[in-house]
């Protein structure tokens, strides 16, 4: 009886511990493009949009991973589309990144939404999964996911923008949170070693994010997922203090060391190029490459552009016109923009920037594993020119490319050279030279 009841104490306290295990994640390292990603709207067949995607150098693919379209009987799984697009991406070395959403009138009613400005009645859909019996059947179907893929390298995410309309009937964060954390828990039972990432909040929204931080759900998670929107007259460097007052919070409410440097995942934000309120297409081929690089400054690992391609023709509808590709698959500057950021510095990772004595300007200094190093040069500001003033040159000029990939050369005077900077990102091999 006595062996019994030790036996008893040490299981229950090694199931006390086992939320503060840390889990093999597979969180892509900080270095061009294993973290660069793209949202798409598709599961089977798109094989010029999957050709394309792989094209530009993307190496992540977001994308609904459906509840009701794969358990539509209690209990029986139909995991067969998403099997073809696993293979597909895998086949092309992307990376799937799997949402987990929505509800599934199997297990919850359904109810009338209400517009918050008119206050009437507007849709009619499943209610999120909020009964025990609803989250217990979430979980199962995730953990069952989890477990037919594990080994295929998926980053799973726990529901899309719960903080907004997403969340049926009115959002709920203490409805999220017990969503997340019996997901969590039963994808961890499933598959010890898979990534999971969430809240996968609309922008910001600072008391929802506190309240999720402080539930225990860190315990769980690889990484904590946002998406940084703004207006198109807030550029993405200015998602910085946003993330760092993200971090701060992480700090505030992680159980241990470990979980303090949890990652920040930029899971879906982009800016859409209508006529109407949008920017132009040229800002946004700037702004998608921009938004990679100061994510990256930042150490968030993982960015999700939004969209691949635009939902539409209509170029006065914002939400046909977020992609790097038009409606046809033609390219936009947007798709140019990032297939140049990525061959350009493939392979480079950031491990600095320098100091113009101009906050606008951004000067990030990159290198790869055999020692070579390139600029990535840009302002926030007007153009202007900066002189870099060189410990030692045995080149005479300099390779840059500009962000439409076109090929120019920068002439080096008496140990310097310089180098005019625009909204648009450029790259500069520094060959045979030293920065002073």
């Amino acid at each position: 009886m006595h062996s019994l009841k030790l036996q008893r104490i040490k299981i229950l306290a090694a199931i006390a511990l086992l939320p503060l295990v840390t889990f093999a994640a597979e969180i892509p390292d900080t270095v061009f493009p294993k973290g660069v990603g793209v949202n798409i709207h598709f599961t089977r067949g798109h094989e010029k949009d999957l050709d394309l995607i792989a094209a530009a150098g993307f190496k992540v693919v977001r994308m609904d991973f459906l509840w009701d379209r794969t358990e539509r009987r209690r209990g029986e799984y139909d995991w067969s589309e998403y099997d073809e697009l696993t293979s597909n991406l895998e086949k092309r070395g992307i990376r799937p990144y799997y949402i987990l959403d929505y509800s599934n009138s199997l297990y919850e009613a359904t109810v009338i939404t209400q517009n918050p400005d008119t206050l009437r009645a507007e849709d009619r859909s499943t209610a999120a999964p909020r009964r025990p019996e609803s989250i217990a059947a979430f979980a199962r179907w995730a953990a069952a996911a989890a477990n037919h893929f594990r080994g295929r390298h998926v980053i799973w995410e726990i529901w899309n923008e719960p903080n907004i309309e997403f969340w049926k009937p009115e959002p709920d964060v203490k409805q999220y949170i017990a969503l997340a954390i019996a997901t969590c828990k039963a994808i961890r039972e499933a598959d010890p070693q898979a990534t999971i990432v969430a809240p996968a909040t609309s922008k910001f929204p600072w008391g929802f994010l506190k309240k999720f931080l402080k539930s225990g759900v860190l315990d769980y998670l690889d990484g904590v997922s946002v998406h940084p929107y703004r207006s198109e007259e807030s550029p993405p460097e200015t998602a910085a203090e946003d993330y760092k007052r993200l971090r701060q919070l992480i700090g505030q409410s992680a159980p241990n060391e470990a979980k303090k440097k949890i990652p920040i995942i930029s899971g879906e934000w982009g800016y859409s190029s209508d006529k109407m309120t949008g920017v132009s297409p040229g800002k946004q081929a700037d702004f998608i490459v921009r938004q990679q690089l100061v994510n990256l400054l930042q150490g968030v690992p993982i960015s999700i552009w939004y969209d691949w391609k635009n939902d539409g023709v209509d170029v006065n509808e914002r939400n046909h016109n977020f992609g790097t590709v038009n409606y046809d698959l033609q390219p936009k500057p947007g798709y140019v923009a990032i297939q140049t950021l990525i061959r350009e510095l493939s392979g480079y990772r950031i491990t600095s920037r320098r100091n113009t004595r101009n906050k606008k300007d951004f000067v990030l200094i990159l290198e790869n594993t055999t020692g070579e190093t390139k600029l990535a040069v840009w302002t926030v500001g007007k153009s202007h020119t900066v002189a870099f003033n060189l410990e030692s040159a045995a080149a005479t000029e300099l390779v840059i490319v500009d962000g439409q990939g076109k090929r120019g050369r920068i002439e080096i005077g008496k140990n310097s050279f310089t180098v005019t900077l625009s909204s648009s990102p450029a790259y500069i091999t520094l060959k045979d030279v030293q920065l002073k």
